[in-house]
């Protein structure tokens, strides 16, 4: 199966078989219950070299090896690693253990545990699964996204199924189909169902403001 890499999905080789991952509505739900899937994409976004790796492979599709050079890797606890565990075997419908490897309790105590690597290193199954859930659950997609749209309050539950129930309705599409889009693909529906909204986005009410404010200094200091 070829991945579009555009909404999400990806596709992992190791030296034996191919490994298919997309952040579907479905598969977000298999992180756990609404708040447990926004705790696991706090968790995943709380590391700042991750986060900076993370945008490189946005930017160049790869990670640099100027930029792999000077960014040491990390000392992810054992939340992170498990959030990005967690996000990348929900996506995948095989077990990944050959890929990302295995939590194992140690005999050093009850929070103490041992990480058997897989043929991936804790740098990309942490970048891996920031990408998966960000396509998951709050997309994307590069779309015009007006201002009476956009919220800076903080939400700490996702309900995929009220999303499903969305694209349903929209997009006139079974169960089945829907549970398989993920948010990325979603918001590109929504805008091409919907093309014509009429209002500024936040970026561009901002340059009228500045404009305007600018304008009405300009004449002030003439008035002077």
């Amino acid at each position: 199966m070829n991945p579009i890499k555009e909404i999400g999905e990806a596709l992992i080789s190791d030296d034996k078989r191919d490994y298919f991952f997309r952040p579907s509505f479905a598969n977000m739900s298999r992180i756990g219950d609404p708040k447990e899937i926004v705790a696991h994409f706090a968790e995943l976004h709380s590391c700042e070299s991750s986060d900076l790796l993370s945008r490189a492979i946005d930017a160049y599709g790869v990670i640099p090896e100027w930029l792999a050079s000077i960014v040491l890797t990390p000392e992810f606890s054992k939340k992170t690693i498990s959030a990005a565990m967690g996000v990348m075997q929900a996506c995948c419908d095989d077990d990944i253990s050959p890929l990302i490897g295995e939590l194992r309790p140690s005999k050093r105590g009850k929070k103490a545990f041992t990480y058997l690597p897989g043929s991936m290193s804790l740098n990309d199954i942490v970048v891996i699964a920031q990408s998966l859930i960000t396509h998951g659950i709050i997309g994307k997609a590069k779309v015009r996204k007006l201002q009476r749209n956009e919220s800076n309050s903080y939400v700490n539950e996702f309900n995929a199924f009220e999303y499903i129930s969305a694209a349903r309705n929209h997009f006139n599409m079974p169960r089945s189909e829907a549970e398989q889009l993920s948010m990325t693909e979603f918001q590109l529906l929504l805008n091409a169902k919907y093309p014509e909204q009429k209002g500024f986005t936040k970026e561009e009410y901002d340059n009228v403001a500045d404009d305007y404010l600018a304008k009405k200094q300009r004449k002030l200091d003439k008035e002077a």
